[in-house]
């Protein structure tokens, strides 16, 4: 299995703890992960990899972290796709509408999301932590499927 990079964008820390245990996840199920920061990612790495997770915070009137949204697009121009993504973040308020926003458009860019996203809201405690290496765990599994 190739490495599943974790890129990610964090503000206060949150969405980088969610990213440290979604790691924690990947690798308990016999999975590689690489934690890189958006500015430390390219898309190359999403290229290279049978599967990756992709995390922001939610944003102004829910809305993905401008970094991200880059990034997003990015993807979007360069017509990558058919890969896994788990996709993940925190959030203060609302209802998730940056999370089912983000996961419809990746299903619709063809990309196979697990499941229907993670967040979680504020600072993870640990059953946030522990739900976010169980989604490691499904990403790792649904990438072995795929390859």
């Amino acid at each position: 299995m190739k490495k599943s990079p974790i890129i990610y964008w964090s503000m206060t820390g949150n969405t980088k703890a969610m990213a440290e245990a979604i790691k924690e996840g990947i690798e308990s199920a016999g999975g590689k992960a690489e934690l890189k920061t958006v500015e430390e990612a390219s898309l190359d790495d999403v290229r290279k990899a049978d599967a990756f997770a992709i995390g922001s915070p939610a944003m102004g009137i829910e809305e993905l972290a401008d970094e991200i949204e880059v990034f997003v697009d990015g993807m979007e121009k360069e017509k990558i796709t058919g890969k896994t993504v788990g996709v993940f973040g925190s959030y203060k308020w609302g209802d998730g509408a940056w999370m089912k926003d983000t996961v419809a458009r990746l299903r619709k860019d063809g990309f196979s999301v697990v499941g229907v996203g993670l967040i979680l809201q504020l600072t993870p405690d640990e059953a946030g932590l522990q739900a976010c290496r169980a989604y490691g765990k499904k990403i790792a599994e649904a990438a072995k499927k795929r390859g």
